[in-house]
């Protein structure tokens, strides 16, 4: 048996491929993870940014309220 190596450009052609893996016609070795994107790019714009603004400056200030000694 030889192993070959084959980029998936759609899901219609990995769904083949399983469906080949189902009749035994051939062994899916390694099911590669897509990496996951940052989360400001995930996220970017989704938002608008009055209302990221107003979150950025909650943080902010909760931040700075934790951070402050209790007098």
């Amino acid at each position: 048996m030889e192993t070959v190596l084959v980029q998936i450009n759609s899901n219609k052609a990995y769904k083949l491929l399983e469906d080949l893996e189902n009749l035994k016609i051939i062994k899916v070795l390694k099911k590669s993870v897509q990496p996951m994107p940052k989360l400001s790019e995930k996220y970017a714009g989704k938002i608008p940014s009055e209302v990221a603004d107003e979150l950025q400056n909650y943080v902010y200030k909760s931040r700075n309220e934790w951070n402050e000694p209790n007098t």
